[in-house]
């Protein structure tokens, strides 16, 4: 087990290396149609910026780190998606970035919204919306076949599946 577990602190000046290797982010630059060429000065100064970049995003992270009430010395993901809400900076990250939501939510969410659409009526795989069991549709009691469908276009389906005499809606 390594005996020195602390950071690097990284140069304060610029000394013509760099930590994410050039040829790959000339690879990236290249990559744009907007850009015809690109000098490996302009190539140097991207990479740069781009290590800036990482090392701001990383130290906002860290802060959030130290903000949480147990002391951890590992940055999570949470960290980062936190400084990202929290850092109007990085507020374009917000996409790429997005906070954690427990399982339980998006599972109770998912329920929420299929209950809605039971309750609205559902649609058919052509787009008309079929009216829920019980609702009413403005038609008097027991003017429907036995298993027929009511479609919201004011046709109604056998319970065979072919289309019979159209309904009044009202």
């Amino acid at each position: 087990m390594p005996y020195n577990t602390s950071a690097i602190p990284p140069s304060e000046e610029v000394t013509g290396h760099s930590a994410l290797p050039l040829s790959r982010v000339k690879k990236i630059i290249r990559l744009d149609d907007d850009v015809n060429g690109c000098s490996n000065n302009a190539a140097f100064l991207v990479t740069i910026a781009a290590e800036m970049f990482v090392q701001y995003l990383a130290e906002q992270g860290l802060k959030m780190t130290y903000g949480d009430r147990k002391q951890r010395k590992t940055m999570q993901y949470k960290d980062l998606a936190t400084a990202v809400a929290r850092v109007e900076n990085l507020e374009f990250l917000a996409d790429v970035i997005p906070p954690t939501v427990p399982y339980k939510q998006v599972r109770e969410r998912k329920n929420n919204k299929t209950v809605k659409d039971t309750e609205a009526g559902q649609l058919t795989l052509n787009g008309q919306r079929i009216l829920p069991v019980g609702s009413s549709n403005g038609r008097k009691k027991g003017s429907a076949k036995s298993g027929a469908i009511v479609v919201a276009n004011g046709k109604e389906k056998g319970a065979n599946g072919d289309k019979s005499d159209e309904v009044e809606m009202s």
